[in-house]
């Protein structure tokens, strides 16, 4: 597109015919043929600014050893990338993982099931699981543990239903 601008300005047009032909602003037309004059490109220039410390390479380290492990501290990869003479701060680390995507979040809090649990639980279900509807309405349901509603609406939703059961399955796969 800037190149068709200059193309168009060297065969003597104005800026609002330029404009006009290609749909542009007359300022952004303006500013393309003003840099072509400076500069004698139209590509982006590199800005100023203090490069950056960590490079290319060691940025690969960081996003590859976090998806190894997601647990991974910034300060444990603040060690990692200081044992490559690499000397960053954490929360340097953080940021440049963060714009690749890779943000720190706490992990979901899920319900808390042994294997024990989980095989009692599958028992009783394909124990029960041609049961009539009148049993099922006179069954009394009752556990031991403490239900608040407001910590059950925050682990309630699909997606962690899905992640409860597929956790489940796995384990029920491993028994």
């Amino acid at each position: 597109m800037r190149t068709e601008v200059i193309e168009i300005s060297q065969s003597g047009k104005s800026y609002k015919a330029i404009s006009k032909a290609l749909g542009l602003q007359r300022t952004t037309v303006r500013a393309i043929i003003h840099k072509w004059q400076k500069h004698g490109t139209v590509v982006n220039l590199p800005r100023s600014g203090r490069p950056t410390k960590i490079t290319p390479r060691a940025q690969r380290r960081l996003i590859r050893e976090v998806i190894k492990d997601p647990r991974t501290t910034s300060k444990e990869l603040q060690a990692s990338l200081a044992s490559i003479k690499v000397s960053v701060h954490d929360s340097t680390i953080r940021k440049r993982l963060g714009k690749n995507g890779l943000h720190g979040r706490f992990p979901r809090r899920k319900p808390l099931l042994s294997k024990k649990n989980i095989r009692a639980r599958l028992n009783f279900a394909k124990k029960h699981l041609n049961d009539c509807q009148d049993f099922w309405e006179n069954t009394l349901w009752t556990d031991e543990s403490k239900l608040n509603y407001n910590n059950f609406a925050k682990m309630s939703g699909p997606k962690f239903l899905q992640s409860a059961v597929t956790d489940s399955l796995q384990v029920i796969a491993n028994a």
